[in-house]
């Protein structure tokens, strides 16, 4: 969808210093600017008037301050795996492709730290550290870029050993609106030196700078990885084992939730032979002797809640085989309705109202005609709700926004959020009122206070 509300000077203007800049990576073909204003979201893509593909924070402050004077928009561009709509261009403008920017700036092995350009992707950085003893953990599934995943607070699987990006970006290089670049902290691991302009820009979502580079912390590769699958007898033991392992101080490293219509979509999609029941994926690290305690007492837990077999591995390929199919699930889900496309959508509640917020969605996901399917990072309170919808009937579409309506309502009640991970874009901006009241308007005067032009990916967040 083309959606420029640009004056069209601004933008042949901005676009013919662009090209002097970047040559022939300054795009204004059709299908690349398509391709830039769409992501995984099932939210209608919007197109970018230009693309422009950086290499270096350099060009970035180039291409800022051309877009800046013509006052043209501008959407910082991953890997465009983001959920919400982040990358839609809703009042056209240019795209800035971060790809480019792939280079591991310093590995700080002693520190347990690394500095990458905002291109680099998680697999790419776990490859380069494979020789140091050192990994990344947060894994979101998709081989995102680990700019995009700062801008978003990206999370996973992992994230109930080891957080969320917010927990483990140390420091951030950021190309204002205006051009100007900041480092928002050193590489201390704490500091009570001013305001924590960190914090401030994960989770900004490009709309109030373009991320370049980023610190990150790391951690040692495990000594000994262990794997399990156990199938339940419903979907209220299994979130009633996740909740007594957490609460038992059990450090597991994955706990993962996949409900009985997911496990079937996995066995057709990966051609494996799971029990069509209620699921947990859980991973634990540590010593050859602790990951095998550990499975045993989840285990034992497991088995008081209606538990059956609880399988698990130590060997590699069996492990990754698993968790390859869990990050498919997605695929998996809309394999089931072919021609039809996925609603994804996530919110997050205290542990302690897991139990009672899963199971409620599910009744209503059971009584609808929809198919919809549970998965989720539940030992951390994070579920996500995959809808899967005949974009050509305007009655399922209707169906899929009162259930995530109803999903958003019930979190909130219980004190949780209208988003665990996958971020606000402009899918769910019009959630954020009720969740934050008048905090939203202090999240405005700081947009307006970094970007008075509302130029740095505008609609998303917050409305001005």
């Amino acid at each position: 969808m083309t959606s420029s509300a640009t004056p069209s000077n601004a933008v042949s203007n901005a676009v013919g210093e662009l090209r002097a800049l970047l040559g022939d990576r300054l795009s204004t073909s059709a299908a690349v600017r398509e391709q830039h204003g769409r992501d995984e979201s099932w939210h209608d893509g919007h197109d970018p008037d230009a693309v422009a593909f950086a290499k270096s924070t350099e060009e970035v402050v180039a291409i800022v301050k051309i877009c800046a004077s013509h006052g043209v928009p501008m959407i910082p561009y991953g890997t465009g795996t983001s959920l919400e709509g982040h990358v839609a261009a809703l009042h056209g403008g240019v795209s800035i492709n971060l790809m480019g920017m792939d280079q591991v700036v310093t590995v700080n092995q002693a520190d347990l730290d690394v500095t990458v350009q905002a291109g680099v992707t998680r697999k790419q950085l776990n490859i380069h550290l494979r020789d140091t003893g050192l990994f990344f953990p947060i894994d979101p599934g998709a081989d995102a870029s680990l700019g995009g995943m700062a801008a978003t607070r990206a999370s996973g699987t992992n994230a109930v050993r080891y957080g969320t990006m917010r927990d483990n970006v140390l420091a951030l290089m950021v190309v204002l609106p205006d051009g100007r670049v900041i480092r928002t902290a050193r590489r201390a691991r704490k500091s009570a030196a001013g305001y924590d302009l960190t914090a401030l820009f994960v989770g900004s979502e490009g709309t109030l700078g373009v991320i370049t580079e980023v610190t990150l912390r790391l951690y040692g590769i495990p000594e000994a990885i262990s794997s399990a699958v156990c199938p339940f007898e419903s979907v209220a033991g299994a979130v009633d084992t996740v909740i007594q392992t957490i609460q038992s101080g059990i450090p597991v490293a994955r706990i993962e939730l996949v409900d009985e219509i997911s496990v079937g979509a996995i066995n057709k999609y990966s051609n494996l032979d799971y029990e069509i029941a209620p699921t947990l994926f859980l991973e634990f690290h540590g010593t050859d002797a602790s990951v095998a305690e550990q499975a045993e007492m989840v285990g034992a837990i497991a088995g008081e809640n209606g538990g059956g077999d609880f399988r698990w591995t130590t060997v590699a390929e069996e492990r990754n085989k698993m968790w390859q199919a869990r990050h498919d699930v997605a695929y998996a889900t809309v394999a089931l309705r072919p021609n039809c496309r996925l609603w994804a959508s996530d919110v997050c509640v205290p542990i302690s109202r897991l139990a009672e917020c899963i199971l409620e969605t599910k009744k209503d996901n059971d009584e609808s005609d929809l198919l919809a399917a549970i998965v989720g990072h539940v030992g951390d309170g994070n579920f996500h709700v995959a809808y899967v919808v005949d974009a050509e009937k305007p009655e399922e579409v209707a169906e899929a926004k009162r259930l995530n309506d109803v999903l958003v309502a019930r979190a909130l009640a219980m004190d949780g959020t209208c988003t665990g991970e996958h971020g606000v874009g402009y899918g769910k901006i019009d959630f954020l009122v009720a969740e934050h009241g008048e905090a939203v308007s202090v999240m405005r005067t700081l947009k307006r206070a970094l970007d008075p032009d509302n130029i740095m990916n505008p609609g998303k967040i917050v409305r001005l």
